[in-house]
């Protein structure tokens, strides 16, 4: 009985991450499917619909839904193979996180081994982690 629940469990976490994956091919590639696509694709990933209720919504079958959306993701994952944009776009996100982290970082060793300096590289480190531009024109 235990063994149905963790396998339940590990089927749900992967259906989740499906789930997640194709929101952000989705939000990625939407503009690229159909009005109807684009629409039992919102329903079903950002309003986290049923096929039913997405069929009674839009007054179809869930059999059509479902082919829907089958074919959405069909879609989908034929405009990120050929594409890579969501791929290229992650990877640019993880690299400039990785950058920040290590500015940070080295602004907080920066302040430790020069105390006079504590607020000002406090300062900085806030500008960097909230993405704010740094003025270097402006006058004290």
């Amino acid at each position: 009985m235990e063994i149905a629940t963790v396998k339940g469990s590990a089927e749900k976490k992967a259906a989740s991450g499906d789930r997640l994956r194709y929101l952000g091919l989705w939000d990625t590639y939407g503009p690229l499917l159909t009005e109807t696509q684009r629409e039992i694709c919102e329903l079903y990933f950002l309003c986290d619909l049923s096929l039913s209720e997405i069929a009674e919504e839009k007054c179809v079958s869930k059999q059509s839904v479902s082919d829907a959306l089958k074919k959405s993701r069909e879609l989908l994952d034929s405009y990120e193979e050929k594409l890579h944009v969501k791929r290229d776009s992650d990877a640019y996100s993880l690299a400039v996180s990785d950058m920040m982290t290590r500015v940070v970082r080295a602004l907080g060793d920066f302040a430790g081994t020069h105390p006079e300096f504590s607020q000002e590289m406090a300062a900085i480190a806030d500008m960097v982690c909230v993405g704010e531009v740094i003025d270097l024109d402006q006058e004290e």
